[in-house]
């Protein structure tokens, strides 16, 4: 089977996904109080800008992948379904750490925020490594270069999704604030990649 549909489906997902984290983006103002609502709903505003570079960067990672892949079979498209039920479930968790940010109920929320990364980071590179393990279904003329490159880095994500998962057991304002460095490290990380391949990866 060719990639065609299976990009198609999956940027159908990565696109619902990233809409519904402004849905549950809202500003109640009893008795008019709407300025001060809308400043004090800045916890909503910070996990919805970090969720949505997430989801961003995997759709720009998930579309370099597909560049280099020719073909896809079952097992493959298995792996591909699990990473996008990962993706649609981020809004999820980024809502129960807008709704938590303030309260004894952090811990917990970054905690299922975490695992949720986690998770979809290891199906991201299950799905990767599937495809490029003795370039199983990469094509023939894909540059051996941006394919290593690739491979290299996705190697340490599930490591660092984790390891920020596991210090909001100590500190969960400190394991938000990781996942929040982590996304703007692997948005930088992502552009400067994207460079480097004779198209760019975006």
């Amino acid at each position: 089977m060719e990639t065609g549909r299976l990009e198609a489906f999956a940027d159908g997902v990565f696109a619902i996904a990233a809409t519904l984290l402004i849905i549950d983006v809202s500003v109640t103002a009893p008795g008019g109080a709407l300025g001060h609502a809308v400043l004090h709903a800045w916890p909503a505003y910070a996990a919805y800008a970090v969720s949505f570079l997430t989801i961003g960067i995997m759709w720009v990672n998930h579309h370099a992948c597909i560049r280099v892949i020719a073909v896809a079979d079952t097992t493959f498209l298995t792996l591909n379904l699990l990473l996008l039920m990962c993706i649609a479930f981020v809004p999820f968790p980024t809502n129960l750490i807008a709704a938590h940010i303030r309260d004894s109920g952090l811990r917990a929320a970054a905690l299922t925020y975490g695992v949720t990364l986690t998770t979809t980071a290891v199906c991201f590179g299950s799905f990767w490594f599937y495809a490029a393990r003795g370039r199983r279904l990469i094509a023939p003329d894909a540059d051996p270069r941006l394919v290593s490159g690739i491979s290299r880095s996705y190697l340490p994500g599930s490591l660092i999704y984790g390891t920020a998962t596991l210090v909001a057991l100590w500190n969960a304002q400190v394991s938000v604030a990781l996942f929040a460095a982590i996304a703007l490290f692997y948005l930088l990380e992502s552009s400067i990649f994207g460079g480097r391949g004779p198209e760019s990866e975006a």
